[in-house]
């Protein structure tokens, strides 16, 4: 497969790239036109890898020689569930290695996943009659339910049981989080 690079931008009849920056990772995002976007970025280990997202939906994922970025040494095509699942895999682990890095670089900084038990006092009440932030110091910042994260939940937000938590306070605060939401606390 070969894949058309752009000409410079003083050529005016063909797309221009941007370049932009995830982490310390350079990504370059082409324009293909009558395709879709072609988004790849120099690997450390002289490989060039990128992902087509095709007009129609389909994700490919490609890999070519870093002096040649048209000549693909291997492409897959991904049906729309497969790239949501490789997406999942990697943006949860970049995810986690993120949190990890923030919690390492805030000094006094705790954060944790708290299960709420079926034994909880909160399952099936909303999330301010735990007065949580009064109680612990501790927040309740996202929700994770039936494998999908509910980002900032307000204190009118019913916690289920078996839903799991994002607590984030003071290392002693999360761990008061946790026991009140076991009805420990």
């Amino acid at each position: 497969m070969k894949f058309v690079r752009p000409q410079p931008p003083c050529c005016p009849v063909s797309p221009v790239g941007r370049l932009y920056a995830v982490g310390m990772v350079k990504l370059e995002e082409t324009p293909l036109p009558g395709v879709g976007v072609r988004h790849d970025f120099d690997g450390r280990f002289g490989k060039r890898v990128g992902v087509i997202r095709h007009r129609d939906g389909r994700r490919e994922i490609f890999v070519s020689r870093r002096d040649d970025p048209d000549a693909c040494a291997q492409n897959i095509v991904l049906s729309d569930e497969e790239a949501e699942a490789v997406a999942d895999l990697l943006s949860g682990s970049t995810i986690t290695r993120h949190v990890a890095r923030l919690t390492q670089d805030i000094e006094g900084l705790a954060m944790d996943w708290v299960n709420v038990p079926g034994i909880s006092p909160y399952a099936g009440r909303p999330l301010g009659d735990t007065m949580m932030r009064t109680r612990t110091g501790a927040s309740i910042v996202a929700v994770m339910r039936d494998g999908q994260a509910i980002p900032a939940p307000g204190p009118e937000f019913p916690l289920h049981a078996g839903d799991t938590v994002v607590v984030v306070g003071t290392p002693g605060g999360v761990v008061s989080a946790a026991k009140l939401l076991s009805g420990e606390g």
